[in-house]
Formats: structure tokens, C-alpha cells, sequence
């Protein structure tokens, strides 16, 4: 049984999409052999490749005496195991009650599906027009059963990979190790890009030339983890943002992660990604399973820029779900930079107003609106409301705000508790803790336990009532310190418990804004775009700083996925002074709003801030749903239906060359920006290169940290 982008033929796989293939097949020992990712071969090519022998080395171990040739170790294999002569870094590791390690596993069938196959543990799984692989294998002394699971998404050039092992025989095994996908590969010249940081300095990009030797790429804080970003690009040695090779690699998982490239001795790479192994260990008795989260891979040989075009066609139509799928977002002001945890209905009120009389459309209550909370030490964990700060209630300010024409919205974090708080006070034991031990603390809190069914459902239920007292239409989710009591797999349990507490309130009120933030970009992946159709990137608002936080996010994640704010100057984080339009230009390359107190700016600032909404308003389908390209250094550019934009920042005496991508050469062009008229250019002199100055006339950067948006409007003339 096969469908249009699933072949078999005598146990030989491709998975094609419409610009990629993905080829393995299955060896007369009953192992999965994999032969190739990446462009679509011609029948001559896939001969070839169908036709090497990889023989065996010296001392290398033979599988089987019936082939002298035969030797795991020298075998290019979707998914690797120990105990048989694969001596490699091996992809899944179990312990039987005798001490063994030794897993041998072979091909037992395979079945076609359409769609995707949900996951029967709580983890999120991507979703729409898919078909899927389903392979099994087993292991016949264990009777350890493996099925790997290859979902195919053909105008994205995605394909996803998971597992499910069940224990199949009659004694408990441990699970110590379980990668969502392993390949072993023949491309050489490689670098692999990686993505991490820390709190304030997220997606700093880290490149490495993989020569001999293992490369790990790794979380252990508990959280996806601004440390280290779950996704990673590999790319041959002279690929760019706009031509070469490049294979991109994510997890749809919140938690500790782990991906590898090891470059072995025979002339392979063996690449892997899931759940971290370190101190992991999962006991599944008789018929008892477990499933990883689910692998992304994509490939192209046009270029980085296309690679995250790909990506971001994948998450917009694949992991973002729900009411705000494709659905304008709106323009938000965040209470925060504004007062901290000094908020009242009196400075809310007037900042409400101006901020409606400005034309910003969603007003977001930070932390400090609940009882005893006027600093990070107290009340979390409880939600009644400080009735010093709104002796009228919660839902009065809400109704105020709507009665000026915005969205309500308020943070919260869940997932913590204080101990000066109600909720600790009578429940001590819902936080995490080790017996016998001092607690340690972030930010003054602990994490609530959310492997313990009671603690889920007191979440679930006061977020539920939260949301529906006040009517609040969105809600910022965070989480504000890592994780140190639990690893391995409690760790994993934990975001077990996550997903289903997200799960259940997403299902409850499914027009919900949900924004994600954990201290800014620690939990920036996949897993939380399943639930939060944007994240917050970084706590760190300084446009500069943001420029390269958004522009190497951009490699992975779509511009509607990250939240960016214009915030006030000097930026509170850095203390760096930059214009108002600079702070705006950035920002609006992400989910947009302001994070200031706008009453303190004068009227100038203020309709400048006027022009900017409108501006924003006029062009938002492109800023959030155009197709994204990396520029020159400073330069991101977005194109949707005729119309691009192209942000260029610089620094006094600038002039820099703006170069469009992707317009119709003999196209003509009209060139604006938020504030002036350029003129009208072909789509070949845009694409060519116009300098900064001659599009405004004459004026490139008058400013340090100054900045443009242009505006590229096709000219649409009708033809007899």
C-alpha cells in the first residue's frame, strides 16, 4: 500500500517531498540501511548508490559469519544499537534485569498511513496534510519492539521522525537512552550552526567545521533552555543565505534535549537529536511503552534563506494550531518597563487610555496585580488579587479597558511558588523538593511538582477561573527560573505535565492569545509553539541587541513566533540610548507591541508612535505572514503579496547598499517608508542594489543607531 510521496519497492524506502528525498532500505539482516537525504536523485544516481560495499576494516567486528562483509560498525543505519559490533554512539541503550545492554533490532513490516499518528503520552505532535511511515522491528530475545515513525510533509520539503519501544517480553527492562531520530551520513565539509546563550542574550550563533569526534549540543537546565536552542542547521563548508546545502534539524519538546554529530572513522557522521540521556532511566514492565518526542528535518540546496523559509512554512502551518493560526496578531502594550510591581487601577487606567487613544489594541497587566506581590519574593502560587492595589477588583479594570476598545490580557506563572505564599503555607509538599535537603532557590521560587496529579489540577483550575472572571483574552505564560532538583526522567515527566495542564486550557478557551515566556527565550521551541502561537525571545528589549537575537531566530522559527517590544530609552537592560523609530524598526520584525510608559513620553514622541501603529497596521500581513530572507548584515526582508519591506540599520555616515530578493525584474516598484516617499525602481535595479541614500533621496543615517524600513510596493498596470 503506498501514497504519492511514500514508495516501497523489495524493502527499499523513499520519502520524497517536492523538492527532497530521503532514501533507506532494509538489509538482508533485517536492519534499516540509510542511503541518502537530500535532493531528488535521478534512477541512475540511486543505482549507484544502492550499488557500494562498504566491506569491513582490520579488526572491525562481523555481524553474522554467513557475510564476511557484514559489519554494523561500517554500516550506514537509520537508528543504532549496542552489542552486535555497532561500536559507534549508539542511538537507544536499554539494561535487561542480567545487566545486558546487547539490543538487536530487526525488521518485522511496515504500514502506510495518512496523516500523522497521534502520540498516546501527552507530548504534542505535529499535524495536517502528512503521510506517515510507520516501520517496526524487534529484537528477538528481548523482545524489545521498536517502531519509528516517518511522517512526510511535501510542500514544506519536512520530514518528521519519533519512536515507540515497547517492552514486548516478559521481564521489566530499563530504558536508558532513546533518540527521536538517528542517520548516518557520507556528506563531507561539514559545519554545524548552533543556537545559545543565557538570560538577556539569547540565539547567539556558533559555528563548528565537524572534523573527527563527537559534538554535542546540549540542555540539562530542565527547559529547552536559552543555553541551548533544540534546533540546529548543518551546512556543507561553502553553503550561504542564498545558495548551497544545508540540513536543518529541531525537536517539538520543552525539556533537557541532546543532539550529536559524530564524524567516525570509516566515513560516516552519525547525526541524532531527542530527549537528554544523562541520568535518564525509564522502567517499562511487560507490554508498557515509551515515545519520543518528535524530530523536524528539512533540506535544501538553494541556500540558508530557503532552508528557514521551509521552516517557517512548517511551523505556521503545522505546529501553530488553534483560533490564531494565520490570524493577524494583535498590537499589545506590556505593563512591565511601565511600572514593575508597583501597578494600581489608577497608573493602569492611564496608561489604558492613552495607549487606546494611540490606536494599540491589546493591554497586557504584567506581574505585581496579586496579593502580597510587590517584589519577586512573595505570592506565587496564589491568585487572589491585592485588593490594595484594585479595591474595585480585577475584572472592573479589564471591563475599563475593553470599554476603550482594547483586548485584556495578564501574566501569570504557573508553574512557581514562593513560600511566603497561601499555597505553600498549606500545601508544601506541591513544590519540588529533595528530602532532607535545603531547598535551592531561583528568583525566590521553587517549581511546583508537576509530575503530581494534584498539583496539575490546582493549576488548571485556578488559571480556568482566572481566565474566565476576568474574560481575559490573552494570557503571558512564564516561568522564571531553571531547574535543579529534577533530570533525567522526571525531568521529562515534568513537561509530560506541562503539555497536559497546556493542553487542557488551550482546550477550554480556544480563542486564547497565549504568549510563552520563560525568562525570555529559555523555553523558545516547538513544543510551546504547540500552545502558544508566539514566545517571548528575550527579556532583553535593546533594538541592537534584539537585531541578532530576531535575526538568528529567523533560522528556525517564523517572524509571527517571536514577541518583540519597543521598550523605553535608555533601554533598561543595557542602559544604550537609540531612537524611538530604531526601537520600532526592530520590533516590528517579531509579534509587535510597546513595553513603556507611554505618559511619560512628550506629545512628539507620542504621534510619532500614532504614525508608527498606522503604518504597522497598513503593512502587518507582510511584517508577520511574508516570506523571510537575511539581507546584508543588518538587513531582514519580508515579501507577501506584491508589497516587501526591508529593514536597514546604521550608525552615522552610513550608506549602505539595500539589495531586494525575489521581486519580478521588470516589475516597477514604489519605494516609501514609515515616513516619506522614495520613488518609484524596477525590480532589477532593487535587486541590483540602490545605496540607503539615494532611496531617501539623498539621506541615508543622520543618527547613531538610526534606522529605515523601506517599503517595495508593486505597481500593478492592466494589460489589453
Amino acid at each position: 500500500m503506498t501514497f504519492s510521496h511514500i514508495f516501497e519497492t523489495n524493502l527499499l524506502f523513499e520519502l520524497k517531498t517536492d523538492h527532497t528525498s530521503y532514501l533507506f532500505r532494509i538489509t538482508r539482516f533485517g536492519h534499516p540501511e540509510h542511503l541518502h537525504y537530500g535532493r531528488i536523485l535521478s534512477d541512475a544516481e540511486k543505482e549507484e548508490i544502492l550499488a557500494r560495499d562498504h566491506g569491513t576494516f582490520g579488526n572491525t567486528i562481523l555481524y553474522d559469519t554467513e557475510d564476511d562483509k557484514y559489519c554494523l560498525d561500517n554500516q550506514p543505519l537509520e537508528y543504532g544499537t549496542e552489542g552486535r559490533g555497532d561500536l559507534r554512539e549508539p542511538s537507544l541503550i536499554i539494561r535487561t534485569k542480567d545487566g545486558s545492554s546487547t539490543l538487536d533490532l530487526l525488521y518485522v513490516s511496515h504500514t502506510v498511513h495518512k496523516g500523522t499518528i497521534p502520540m498516546k503520552c501527552s507530548l504534542p505532535v505535529s499535524y495536517g496534510a502528512a503521510e506517515t511511515l510507520e516501520t517496526v522491528y524487534r529484537d528477538p530475545v528481548t523482545g524489545a519492539e521498536l517502531k519509528e515513525y516517518y511522517s512526510v510533509y511535501p510542500k514544506e520539503d519536512v520530514i518528521t521522525r519519533r519512536c515507540v519501544l515497547t517492552n514486548g517480553g516478559d521481564e521489566e527492562i530499563s530504558l536508558r537512552k532513546m533518540m527521536s531520530f538517528s542517520l548516518d551520513t557520507t556528506e563531507k565539509d561539514l559545519v554545524w550552526m548552533t543556537f545559545g546563550g543565557h538570560w538577556a542574550n539569547e540565539m547567539n550563533l556558533t559555528e563548528r567545521e565537524i572534523r573527527a569526534g563527537t559534538y554535542v549540543h546540549s540542555s540539562r537546565t530542565g527547559f529547552s533552555s536559552s543555553y541551548a536552542n533544540p534546533g540546529s542547521i548543518l551546512r556543507k563548508k561553502d553553503t550561504n543565505d542564498r545558495a548551497g546545502e544545508a540540513w536543518g534539524i529541531n525537536l517539538v519538546y520543552s525539556g533537557n534535549h541532546y543532539t550529536s554529530v559524530s564524524a567516525g572513522p570509516f566515513g560516516f557522521t552519525r547525526i541524532m537529536s531527542g530527549i537528554l540521556p544523562e541520568n535518564f532511566e525509564q522502567n517499562l514492565a511487560a507490554d508498557e511503552s515509551f515515545e519520543t518526542p518528535e524530530a523536524v528535518l528539512c533540506y535544501t540546496d538553494q541556500g540558508l534563506n530557503d532552508l528557514s523559509d521551509r521552516f517557517h512554512r512548517f511551523v505556521v502551518n503545522h505546529i501553530v494550531r488553534g483560533y490564531y493560526k494565520g490570524r493577524i496578531r494583535p498590537i499589545l502594550i506590556n505593563s512591565w518597563e511601565s511600572f514593575y510591581f508597583d501597578v494600581n487601577e489608577k497608573n493602569l487606567a492611564e496608561l489604558a487610555k492613552t495607549a487606546a487613544g494611540l490606536g494599540i489594541e491589546l493591554f497586557v497587566l504584567d506581574d505585581g496585580w496579586f496579593k502580597n506581590r510587590n517584589d519577586d519574593h512573595a505570592g506565587l502560587g496564589d491568585y487572589e488579587t491585592d485588593a490594595r492595589k484594585f479595591p474595585h477588583g480585577l475584572k472592573t479594570v479589564a471591563d475599563q479597558i475593553r470599554d476603550l476598545g482594547m483586548m485584556f490580557g495578564i501574566w501569570i506563572e504557573p508553574e512557581a511558588v514562593n513560600p511566603d505564599s497561601d499555597l505553600y503555607r498549606a500545601h508544601p509538599e506541591y513544590a519540588m523538593a529533595e528530602k532532607d535537603r535545603k531547598p535551592v532557590f531561583g528568583r525566590n521560587e521553587l517549581h511546583l511538582d508537576l509530575t503530581k496529579k494534584e498539583v496539575r489540577e490546582y493549576i488548571k483550575e485556578n488559571v480556568c477561573r482566572l481566565i474566565q472572571d476576568l474574560d481575559a483574552e490573552y494570557i503571558k505564560w512564564d516561568m522564571n527560573r531553571q531547574m535543579s532538583v529534577y533530570t533525567g526522567e522526571k525531568a521529562h515527566a515534568y513537561i509530560l505535565g506541562l503539555y497536559e495542564i497546556l493542553e487542557e486550557i488551550t482546550g477550554r478557551f480556544p480563542k486564547l492569545l497565549l504568549e510563552s515566556c520563560a525568562s525570555g527565550g529559555n523555553r523558545f521551541d516547538l513544543g510551546m509553539l504547540c500552545y502558544s502561537p508566539q514566545a517571548w525571545l528575550s527579556d532583553n528589549t535593546d533594538p541592537i541587541e534584539r537585531q541578532r537575537m530576531q535575526r538568528n531566530a529567523g533560522y528556525l522559527y517564523p517572524v509571527s513566533a517571536m514577541g518583540a517590544h519597543a521598550s523605553a530609552s535608555p533601554n533598561h537592560q543595557t542602559g544604550r540610548v537609540t531612537p524611538l523609530s530604531t526601537r520600532f524598526h526592530t520590533a516590528v520584525f517579531g509579534a509587535f507591541g510597546y513595553e513603556l510608559d507611554l505618559n511619560r513620553l512628550s506629545e512628539e514622541e507620542r504621534e510619532e508612535i500614532r504614525a508608527e501603529i498606522r503604518f504597522y497596521k497598513k503593512y502587518r500581513a507582510v511584517f508577520q505572514w511574508g516570506r523571510s530572507f537575511r539581507l546584508a548584515k543588518n538587513e531582514f526582508y519580508k515579501i507577501r503579496d506584491g508589497i516587501a519591506v526591508c529593514a536597514v540599520f546604521g550608525s552615522a555616515g552610513d550608506n549602505p547598499t539595500v539589495y531586494a530578493a525575489e521581486l519580478e525584474p521588470d516589475a516597477e516598484y514604489r519605494v516609501s517608508t514609515d515616513t516619506e516617499e522614495c520613488g518609484v525602481f524596477t525590480g532589477k535595479d532593487l535587486m541590483n542594489g540602490v545605496p540607503c541614500g539615494t532611496l531617501r533621496k539623498g539621506e541615508a543615517f543622520t543618527k547613531k543607531d538610526d534606522s529605515v524600513v523601506f517599503v517595495f510596493e508593486k505597481i500593478f498596470t492592466d494589460k489589453v
